[in-house]
């Protein structure tokens, strides 16, 4: 330092003079040390206040962005998932309204313009329906006889004014009901139902007895009928049952008709046997030689109206049998006899209408056959009865075959045809009375086969059917062995 400023070290007063500049210099120096730590403290101060202000407005914004974005977000998609399950729940008035500015404002405009022309194509669709449903109902209340509508679970879905009359209640004690809660206080619909409720999803059923409704101030027979209805599937393959429909036929037109005949044959019947013995003791008192002698030619005439007047007698104990069957009073003549006879005794009745239509009939009988104890009148008209049936329905040149077989317990009898045959949905009726196979051009009273099933019933054995269309039938009856 002293070489530096060219002093002399020995020189006190320099030496003192150096010594104190330099005290100075070093206070100095101290001080702006000293200075610049306060201002570089006060820095220090100020930038961690900003900066702890700093990270405290982005925490902030953090969170506001926590909060609020995802349901900035989530709710338009909330909204947008809502409406959609309104449409697919055909509430097509749905709308959606964001009042923003962006994608989803645009997607809620195309949603609403969807949504409106769903509803409008919805509307004109339920107008038709509306329409059709009014003119079904319309055809439905105009049909004399009552219909009653179910779906597949049995609840009601329509009846016809015919109906509520029928059961006495209104439509709104009806109409949207269950088939088990009307039938608990309503009697009438109990009977009516009862098929429907015990029974699997079959064919079509008819009931085998007409029922008897008082209504009007008079007692109407009804014949019960249940159709099941079925609808094809999306894939037009499979049926699926999505109803039953319930008729009754008004036949009380029919059973009066039916009294009123059965009283006719009877007391015909009863009057006829009074002239008819007379004949048969005219013809025997002509045959008497005391009384005068005839000629060949007379003796056949004589034997001609014989023969006719026998022949008479039995038609009319037949028609006797029928009004007994048809007044529920079947009184049996049981009597032994071969079945052979009783088949014989059956062709020479029919064996004019077969030639009429040159039908061959064909005899199938066992050999060794028991003998049997039955009514012969009533076997053998029902033995008839088949045989006409089988030659009114098959073609001309065709073929019949009558066979008597042996079997275990019974004696089996036979009439087949080879006619066009019964459709399957009408097998079971065959043996109803009154029932005609729709579109048969042949005319006849429909008790034909009833009252057979009847005869044969009343002396222990059954009757059945069996038959194709197109391929022909098969009657057959069973009488137990005695």
């Amino acid at each position: 330092t002293f070489q530096q400023f060219k002093l002399n070290p020995q020189d006190s007063k320099q030496a003192s003079y150096l010594r104190q500049l330099l005290g100075e210099i070093m206070q100095l120096n101290l001080s702006a040390i000293m200075r610049k730590g306060q201002v570089a403290s006060q820095s220090a101060k100020q930038a961690t206040f900003w900066i702890v202000f700093s990270s405290t407005l982005c925490l902030l914004a953090s969170l506001i962005l926590v909060t609020n974005l995802p349901a900035h977000i989530a709710n338009p998609i909330r909204a947008l998932n809502h409406s959609i399950a309104q449409i697919a729940a055909r509430n097509y008035s749905q709308r959606l309204r964001f009042d923003r500015n962006d994608e989803f404002e645009e997607l809620a405009n195309n949603f609403n313009k969807m949504a409106a022309k769903l509803e409008e194509y919805q509307n004109s669709n339920l107008s038709k329906i509306i329409f059709e449903k009014t003119r079904i109902e319309a055809l439905i209340n105009n049909i004399e006889d009552p219909i009653i509508g179910f779906d597949e679970n049995r609840l009601i879905m329509f009846a016809n004014q015919e109906a509520l009359e029928v059961l006495g209640i209104g439509k709104s004690e009806l109409v949207g009901l269950q088939a088990e809660e009307v039938a608990l206080y309503n009697d009438l619909m109990r009977l009516l139902t009862q098929d429907l409720l015990g029974r699997p999803a079959s064919g079509a059923t008819l009931a085998s007895e007409p029922l008897k409704i008082y209504q009007n101030g008079k007692e109407n027979y009804f014949e019960k009928h249940i159709e099941p209805i079925y609808a094809q599937t999306n894939d037009h393959e499979n049926e699926n049952l999505i109803g039953y429909l319930f008729m009754l036929h008004n036949i009380t037109t029919y059973k009066e008709l039916d009294v009123a005949k059965t009283n006719f044959i009877a007391n015909v019947s009863h009057e006829l046997k009074t002239p008819i013995a007379a004949i048969q003791m005219g013809v025997k008192l002509l045959k008497d030689k005391k009384i005068g002698t005839l000629n060949d030619e007379q003796h056949q005439l004589i034997d001609n109206i014989g023969d006719d007047c026998k022949r008479l007698l039995l038609i009319t104990t037949e028609l006797l049998g029928i009004s007994q069957v048809e007044a529920g009073k079947i009184i049996l003549n049981l009597t032994q006899t071969h079945p052979k006879t009783l088949i014989n005794n059956a062709l020479q009745a029919t064996q004019a209408s077969a030639n009429e239509k040159n039908i061959e009939v064909v005899l199938e009988i066992e050999e060794n056959i028991d003998h049997l104890t039955v009514d012969v009148e009533k076997t053998t008209w029902v033995i008839n009865n088949l045989i006409s049936n089988g030659i009114r329905y098959s073609h001309e040149n065709a073929k019949i075959i009558i066979r008597c077989l042996s079997h275990s317990a019974h004696i089996i009898f036979e009439v087949q045809d080879f006619g066009k045959g019964i459709d399957k949905q009408y097998i079971h009726k065959v043996f109803d009375r009154y029932f005609r196979i729709p579109g048969n051009k042949s005319q006849g009273s429909g008790l034909g086969l009833a009252i057979s099933k009847e005869f044969i019933e009343a002396q222990g054995g059954y009757i059945e059917v069996d038959s194709e269309l197109g391929s022909g039938a098969i009657f057959r009856f069973f009488l137990p062995k005695k």
